[in-house]
């Protein structure tokens, strides 16, 4: 009974350590460490607030592909910019998510992404290259979007770079939607 109770305590703590550990964790390191768990797939970013209306409509969306996806090695990260995290979760209980949602209540990604608009997407082919980027969400473009991510699919990685720094710290500031980039900077 007390080697039980002992093991149940242990292992308690490693998991609220665990817990800690992920909590303490800044946006940049989050999305790092989720592109990081994806190499070689392709990566579908989404910035939303729960204040904006075209997310809602993106969320079914988004829920559909993630599932439709997933065994051809395709995922969704959402970043949620709400500077009141209990206003994102709102959204999210009347929204709900089947991918990851890393919470960026300061704006450090958007701003570090220049986004400025929601929602901003961007896919990243299977080498973490931001291949396509978007602002806004438009359900005319559906087939566009997804078209897209067949694309990427279809498509073998060439080098399967590192994820982390090369992937965040090249997602481009402009607004062109079809961005190509190769140098790595540190963020």
């Amino acid at each position: 009974m007390k080697k039980t109770l002992a093991l149940v305590v242990v292992l308690l703590s490693i998991t609220f350590s665990a817990v800690s550990a992920e909590q303490a964790l800044s946006p940049q390191q989050q999305l790092e460490q989720a592109l990081l768990a994806q190499t070689g797939k392709v990566v579908y970013i989404d910035f939303w607030a729960s204040w904006c209306g075209p997310c809602v409509k993106s969320f079914p969306w988004l829920n559909k592909i993630q599932e439709q996806y997933k065994a051809q090695g395709f995922t969704v990260i959402s970043i949620n910019v709400d500077a009141d995290k209990n206003k994102a979760n709102q959204f999210l209980q009347a929204n709900p998510a089947s991918f990851a949602v890393i919470f960026d209540s300061k704006g450090s990604l958007a701003k570090h992404f220049g986004i400025q608009g929601m929602p901003t997407s961007m896919l990243i082919n299977r080498d973490g290259v931001i291949t396509y980027r978007h602002s806004g969400f438009f359900t005319s473009k559906i087939d566009n979007y997804q078209s897209e991510i067949k694309q990427l699919l279809n498509e073998s990685p060439t080098t399967l770079s590192t994820v982390t720094n090369s992937t965040i710290n090249n997602i481009p500031t402009t607004s062109a939607n079809k961005i190509k980039r190769a140098s790595h900077a540190s963020l």
